[in-house]
């Protein structure tokens, strides 16, 4: 077996690990020796398989502390941690609303079949989540897959710290209960007509679908913190 056929083998595993365990965003796997084992398979090879998971967002690594789900945090956490200190949700979707309809619009122009499908199963995995914090793990990666699929690093990076402080600033309110969303939930149908614009390449309703998802968002947000705007 070659070396590239052999990779991509193991990443195959690898991802149906990753979406047996639906790990939570940020928390830690298994270490390469404990999947190795787990998997079957050689540690060159599996690095290798997590390399491209990394390129892709899905994980990052940091050396002696382990491999994280989800894209890695900004490198300066004192700067973020910082601005999340003085900031609130309204500042953040007020910032969104700026960035991420841009993001869709590139997204609608550069998405490739292989993005598509990685929106795709976060929708799944949101319309599946049976609680809060897996919903909101999914629909964090579904807004990031977007991201990615811009083909825009910089704004790539901008997207990340935003959403490094989004978690911080959001995130740290508790919810009073950790059930899930029920099924009339409007990001699921927003979160259809985004991808729907995006694959039908058509940038404006692309653009205009995400302002409006987000815009619901805000308002819900909002409402539940008691902000106005």
């Amino acid at each position: 077996m070659n070396l590239s056929r052999q990779t991509g083998d193991v990443l195959g595993k690898l991802k149906a690990h990753l979406a047996e365990n639906q790990y939570p965003l940020n928390s830690r796997m298994p270490s390469e020796r404990d999947l190795c084992r787990e998997l079957g398979v050689k540690r060159t090879a599996l690095r290798k398989a997590l390399d491209e998971l990394e390129a892709d967002g899905q994980i990052w690594r940091h050396v002696g502390r382990g491999t994280f789900i989800g894209s890695r945090p900004v490198e300066n956490t004192n700067d973020v941690s910082f601005i999340a200190s003085r900031k609130n949700p309204a500042d953040v979707m007020q910032t969104r609303l700026i960035i991420e309809p841009e993001l869709a619009r590139l997204a609608a122009l550069h998405a490739t079949s292989a993005d598509i499908r990685k929106m795709e199963q976060c929708i799944r995995k949101t319309k599946a989540a049976r609680e809060w914090r897996l919903y909101e793990a999914w629909d964090n990666n579904f807004h990031r897959s977007i991201a990615a699929a811009s083909r825009n690093k910089l704004l790539l990076t901008l997207f990340d710290t935003l959403n490094t402080v989004r978690r911080a600033v959001v995130w740290g309110r508790r919810r009073t209960t950790t059930l899930g969303p029920d099924f009339k939930h409007h990001s699921y149908s927003e979160h259809d007509a985004i991808l729907a614009a995006i694959a039908e390449r058509n940038l404006d309703l692309a653009a205009e679908c995400m302002r409006q998802h987000l815009s619901t968002v805000g308002s819900n947000l909002l409402e539940l913190h008691g902000f106005k705007d």
